[in-house]
């Protein structure tokens, strides 16, 4: 997403709203009621709701076409001016509707500190002949699109009607939607490429609980079975967990942050998940992009967005801070790198192995691997998956000495460790774009290569120096 590409238009689609912030300072408490009077110091407004999404994606880099509902009234233009400082942004197919308010969200905050929030806004069904006019407008700027986003703050705009007609457009054009829920369940979203709930939307549709990344993982299943796509949870101080359809499971952890508000975080991650899909990359870079954009949006104060600069540099950031070229590090860390390099165009290239006595064959190997990309991550078998593969007396260099000797060669980048038989679990964290084993190997007899492929990457297999291997140089030892 933040490599060069230019990512193709997003469609985003539902309740837009009016964020104004009335700021002051309270310093007494009023004589009338206990309640505490504020100075009145300062307002500002900014997009709300799916406009938010649509700043964000915006500020993101991508050209946007946003279809949402508005009245005739002072805060339908208080937001197209707000939306016109992103001229990324085309609002001709907006709908306006006399009938109703432009939604409001008034927030009254003394520093950092929100005293009260008053709301000014119906729920209740538009008319037929608006939501005529929102299907229409919905049809034409998915026609315009790559990606679509769906934004339900259940205000009425995505009804069941619009929606019907929002997927049957999207599948005509094999166009990915993106859904960001507020149904009591998701079947209404059938069609939908993936649903983005949160903890607390995730609980209420499966009714299972949502504590652990396992339980996490089979909230999103149930959720899953209930519209037919994949789910990403977003899980606040937990980070987020992707669950797909073919089963694959993604957990990436919250990046830490000085928390200051939460308003729109959800709206700026989503934003980042459309564009970096729009922009070609894969759903499990696109989602920790979207982390690394919801860190620094709860560092902001209000609703707010996070501009393509902004994220570039913290994704730079986040694998400079954690890594030195060589590095074991924990799986956690390694998909967190590995999103960090991906997202800025880096190839990455993946091979594994328990590299017990590192020798010319595997610096051959490692060496060949590496000039298939940009960097390369290499995983080595935990000591005791080596004992199970290997018998009782290997391995001969322990884990920790292996990691060190591995992460020492000029060639390669990152170390992991998995504990399993085979390598399968990591290569389907990290789905690098190149996996790689020795010509030995026959293609369908590679652990992960099809994950791989599926995922757009490819499998290469390199050749091997004769005559060397561990096993070979045990019993010459021995001798």
């Amino acid at each position: 997403m933040l490599a060069e590409t230019q990512p193709g238009t997003i469609a985003v689609i539902g309740d837009v709203m009016v964020d104004r912030y009335i700021t002051g300072s309270v310093s007494r408490i009023s004589p009338e009621a206990p309640v505490p009077v504020l100075v009145h110091g300062a307002e500002r407004i900014v997009p709300g709701g799916a406009a938010n999404v649509a700043a964000n994606a915006a500020a993101l880099g991508a050209p946007v076409v946003l279809v949402g509902l508005v009245g005739a009234d002072e805060a339908a233009q208080e937001l197209s001016a707000a939306l016109s400082a992103f001229p990324g942004i085309a609002l001709d197919a907006m709908v306006a509707d006399a009938g109703r308010p432009t939604i409001t969200k008034t927030r009254v905050m003394s520093g950092r500190q929100q005293i009260v929030r008053i709301d000014a806004e119906t729920t209740r069904a538009p008319e037929a002949e608006v939501v005529a006019r929102l299907v229409a407008a919905a049809e034409a700027a998915i026609a315009r699109a790559s990606v679509v986003v769906l934004s339900d703050y259940a205000k009425g705009v995505l009804s069941d009607t619009v929606i019907a007609a929002a997927m049957a457009a999207a599948k005509a054009r094999n166009v990915p939607v993106i859904v960001d829920p507020k149904r009591r369940t998701f079947e209404a979203y059938a069609g939908a490429s993936l649903v983005t709930p949160n903890r607390r939307e995730l609980a209420e549709a499966t009714g299972l609980p949502d504590e652990t990344d396992a339980d996490a993982a089979r909230a999103a299943e149930a959720a899953g079975r209930q519209f037919g796509g994949d789910v990403l949870v977003t899980r606040a101080e937990k980070g987020m967990t992707l669950w797909r359809q073919n089963g694959r499971v993604l957990h990436v952890p919250a990046e830490a942050r000085e928390v200051f508000d939460v308003s729109g975080a959800g709206d700026t991650a989503l934003a980042a998940l459309a564009v970096s899909l729009a922009g070609g990359q894969s759903l499990e870079v696109s989602v920790g992009i979207a982390n690394a954009a919801a860190a620094l949006a709860v560092a902001k104060l209000g609703t707010a967005v996070v501009t393509r600069a902004e994220l570039r540099t913290a994704l730079e950031k986040t694998a400079v801070e954690i890594e030195r070229p060589g590095a074991l590090v924990s799986l956690e860390d390694a998909c967190r790198i590995v999103s960090a390099w991906k997202a800025n165009g880096t190839r990455v290239v993946f091979t594994n192995g328990c590299f017990d006595l590192l020798h010319p064959g595997h610096v051959s190997l490692l060496e060949q691997a590496a000039s298939h990309g940009d960097r390369l991550v290499v995983a080595l078998n935990s000591d005791a998956s080596v004992k199970r593969l290997k018998g009782e007396t290997r391995p001969l260099q322990d884990e920790q000495a292996r990691a060190t000797v591995m992460g020492a060669l000029r060639c390669v980048d990152l170390v992991v460790l998995f504990e399993e038989d085979t390598p399968l679990e990591t290569i389907k964290a990290l789905l690098p774009d190149v996996l790689v084993k020795g010509a030995d190997y026959a293609p369908s007899a590679v652990v992960g290569a099809k994950e791989v492929q599926e995922a757009g990457g490819e499998l290469v297999l390199v050749d091997l120096v004769a005559g060397k291997s561990t096993s070979s140089l045990v019993a010459k030892a021995r001798t």
